[in-house]
């Protein structure tokens, strides 16, 4: 990534972080205090359990935060289904300021209703948002995006990092549904489709899929991306690609970072497809799709140059791909891991290579979306004082 990624060690005090159960690349303890007594332990005399448990938040100390801004999802400030270098922004902010943003969920309010939700927990905000459809500009894709957000500084060939301060439920319900065209499987499914309503917990942080069924929560926001390229016009919100957008990556929970190649003036970044659950792969299309309120930190940086979104954690750091074919974008993902141990790490391109094949693991993102997205978990543990 850049020599910045590679001082990340400790996070700033005073950050909300959700009690959440976190997914693999995040440390229970994140947002406690990592002091420690005692003589110095090599994390190659430790059992994996203890490597976890040392795990150090990132250093979230600078740049200082600066103004706080709030942006709600109203009928003039979503983008419903689009990521545009040409979309007007409904919020500009400063390279530092953090940004209080509330994400709709993917279901609609009637197909909520459908599957058995009191119509009176439906949002307000997503019931006047679809009552407002005729007069909002629409895309290609279904995703109802929070933004665009305009970034003060940003510009074609900066990196926009994003850091998920806080993530919390705006709800205390999830949807997943399924059709017999999507999917991984639409074939195994001919003619059938299928919604759930999944009541969240979120005291314990579970989710009950079913009676003797919970599964804990791990919220994160599955679309978060600037503007593709202005060659590339108006682009469907579904696919993910080199201006991030749909990654579907449940690692990007609170007290992660992603740093995103800006591609446009401004950045203009959107924001949605809240999900307080997921499984890698997403393999019926959809995730636990809720609404969701985070506190987003974002930073402009005219020293790091990205070709693919990257991402850090308080115990790794994660490379991307996306390709419309599962091989391509495999490829694309190693080679960013490859990449990113010789910015981060000085390392040669063989003896990265080499160590990516000993030490890290190459997970599939989502298969869902058209363009499907693999990520590589580089382990911070190796790396030894």
């Amino acid at each position: 990534m850049m020599k910045r990624l590679s001082s990340l060690g400790m996070i700033m005090s005073g950050v909300l972080a959700t009690a959440c159960h976190t997914p693999s690349s995040v440390a229970s303890s994140s947002s406690a205090s990592m002091t420690t007594t005692g003589p110095r332990v090599s994390a190659t005399e430790l059992p994996a359990a203890s490597w976890l448990a040392t795990a150090k938040p990132l250093d979230w100390s600078t740049p200082v935060a600066g103004r706080v801004h709030t942006l709600m999802p109203t009928p003039k400030t979503v983008a419903w289904g689009w990521y545009d270098a040409a979309g007007t922004p409904v919020l500009h902010v400063n390279s530092g300021d953090d940004v209080i943003v509330r994400a709709l969920s993917t279901c609609n309010p009637t197909s909520l209703v459908r599957a058995g939700l009191d119509s009176n927990r439906v949002e307000q905000e997503a019931k006047a948002i679809y009552a407002a459809r005729d007069s909002i500009k629409r895309g290609p894709g279904g995703h109802i995006l929070t933004g665009p957000i305009y970034v003060e500084g940003a510009d074609s060939g900066d990196v926009l990092e994003v850091r998920f301060k806080s993530i919390r439920q705006a709800i205390d319900y999830a949807c997943n549904s399924f059709g017999s065209t999507s999917g991984f499987l639409p074939e195994d499914f001919p003619r059938t489709s299928k919604s759930r309503i999944i009541e969240l917990d979120t005291i314990h942080n579970l989710g009950k899929f079913a009676d003797g069924i919970v599964i804990p929560l791990h919220p994160f926001f599955g679309s978060v991306g600037v503007a593709p390229p202005a060659s590339q016009g108006r682009v469907n919100s579904a696919p993910p690609g080199i201006h991030a957008g749909n990654l579907d990556n449940k690692e990007l929970v609170a007290g992660t970072a992603l740093f995103i190649p800006v591609w446009a003036k401004g950045a203009l970044l959107n924001i949605g497809d809240g999900h307080a659950g997921q499984g890698n792969g997403e393999v019926d299309i959809t995730a636990m799709e809720t609404s969701l309120i985070g506190r987003l930190q974002l930073i402009v940086h005219k020293n790091m140059h990205l070709n693919w979104p990257r991402a850090e954690t308080p115990t790794h750091y994660i490379a991307m791909g996306t390709d419309s074919a599962l091989v391509k974008a495999t490829k694309t993902a190693v080679r960013e891991a490859i990449q990113l141990l010789v910015d981060v790490k000085g390392m040669k391109r063989e003896d990265a290579y080499q160590l990516v094949s000993v030490s890290s693991d190459v997970d599939i993102t989502q298969l869902v979306d058209g363009t499907v997205g693999v990520h590589v978990m580089i382990p911070k543990r190796i790396f030894t004082p």
